[in-house]
């Protein structure tokens, strides 16, 4: 039964087979048509012509072509199929061929191996001495260019005054050295005929750069930063500035990193590229710098008097500039005091900052409190839930009763307070600046923004 069912699924599958395709197979070409007759004279012309164009072919040197009645017959042996193929399309495009019957085989010895490898590195030998010539004037050439180049990169004196700062000096004999290397090298594959190579070193060379720009993206940036910021440089050498908050003197700018002495005399590294794109505040740019207090009087005091005599005070110190004058008003009322805003002005290459807003607050303050201007202190209210013990209740009094302010005693003569600038991280910065050999991108020459 199981003999029965296969024999008839494969008549299904023979009867069904046309069906299955759209479209008719198409016949194979037959070719030119072939002569009704051909000569001896005939097939010996295309035997001797299947020849000489075989004897001019070394991987085809063994093959032998026999021709009867427009049938080649090649035999013999090659070293590759593909050395075969060739010798049966070459006899089939020979005139007066009906059809080529391909016999050839395979020479596997070791001779048949050897020799043409042997005679195939002889020739690459006598080719490669033929070219020395034009390869040592290539090389010659290649020679002449980059050393030309470098010549010209290596005179620091040159670039030094056509640039504005070393580092870019640095960084355009560099960029002269490499593009004399390349037109170098251009030069003498031009001079080699090796174009394609030079396309390929160059494509290779494009996406290895295009994979490094990816990789090191942020030291690129930083390099970029570098440059921008020894072009237009937004501080001097031992300016007072303030970075995103970190605050110090400026030591020197790197090609990695703005490097601050802070106030408290540490060494601080900002990269450059967070340096570029931060808020940087500058206070040695202007020499003129205000500083500014809060000092609090009692709310039944003449707020406006105790500014006046505040004012008056300001302006008979010497370190307080005159132009811009001193000024005051009153910030705000608190809930016991009325708070009185002073300001005033210094020259810090005469005055310390510090210093100065410290002399002017004790200042102004002693002439509040001698003018007979209180200045209250914090007054805190006392709440009990229960009833406090007998004695307690005279002692809660006693402290929530605003206590009364002693007059002070007028401020007594003396030396003057020292305001002189602080010159102690600006000379650990020339310090260092000068004994450090480091390399410097600020330059005083260079604009400033």
């Amino acid at each position: 039964m199981l003999r029965f069912i296969l024999h008839l699924f494969t008549a299904f599958l023979l009867f069904a087979a046309p069906g299955f395709s759209q479209e008719p197979e198409p016949e194979p070409d037959p070719g030119p048509p072939i002569a009704a007759a051909g000569s001896a004279d005939e097939d010996a012309a295309i035997a001797r012509r299947i020849s000489d164009i075989f004897s001019e072919i070394d991987a085809l040197s063994g093959v032998r072509a026999e021709v009867d009645a427009g049938v080649v017959t090649l035999t013999g042996a090659t070293a590759t199929a593909d050395a075969a193929r060739r010798a049966e399309t070459l006899a089939s495009r020979v005139e007066g061929v009906a059809t080529v019957e391909n016999s050839i085989e395979r020479d596997v010895s070791v001779a048949g191996r050897v020799d043409p490898a042997l005679d195939d590195t002889v020739k690459r030998i006598r080719e490669a001495a033929r070219a020395l010539p034009l390869v040592g004037l290539a090389v010659l050439v290649f020679v002449l260019v980059a050393g030309l180049g470098w010549f010209v990169a290596g005179r620091r004196g040159l670039w030094r005054r056509v640039t504005p700062n070393l580092f870019v000096a640095e960084l355009v004999a560099a960029s002269v050295k490499i593009a004399a290397v390349v037109f170098g090298l251009v030069a003498a594959l031009t001079l080699l005929d090796a174009t394609a190579v030079l396309g390929a070193l160059l494509g290779a060379a494009g996406v290895a750069g295009l994979a490094l720009g990816f990789a090191v993206k942020d030291t690129i940036e930083n390099y970029v930063a570098s440059i921008m910021l020894s072009v237009r440089q937004p501080f001097r050498p031992n300016d007072h500035v303030v970075i995103d908050g970190q605050e110090g003197r400026v030591i020197r700018l790197t090609s990695r990193a703005t490097v601050l002495m802070t106030l408290d005399g540490n060494h601080l590294r900002i990269p450059n590229a967070a340096v570029f794109k931060a808020v940087i505040l500058n206070y040695t740019r202007n020499a003129e710098r205000r500083f500014d207090f809060l000092l609090g009087v009692d709310a039944a005091d003449d707020a406006e008097a105790a500014v006046r005599l505040g004012l008056r005070t300001l302006n008979g110190l010497d370190f307080v500039r005159d132009d811009p004058a001193p000024a005051g008003h009153i910030e705000k009322a608190g809930a016991s005091t009325l708070d009185l805003n002073f300001s005033g002005w210094i020259d810090q290459n005469q005055a310390d900052f510090l210093k100065s807003r410290s002399a002017a607050l004790a200042a102004v303050k002693t002439a509040l409190e001698a003018g007979g201007f209180t200045l209250p202190e914090p007054i805190y209210r006392l709440r009990f839930d229960q009833p406090p013990p007998q004695g307690a209740a005279s002692a809660a009094q006693a402290a929530t009763r605003p206590a009364t302010q002693k007059a002070s005693p007028p401020a007594a003569k003396g030396e003057p307070a020292d305001t002189r600038p602080d010159e102690t991280i600006r000379r650990r910065v020339e310090e260092e600046r000068a004994e450090e050999a480091a390399p410097d991108l600020l330059s005083e020459n260079a604009p400033t923004e």
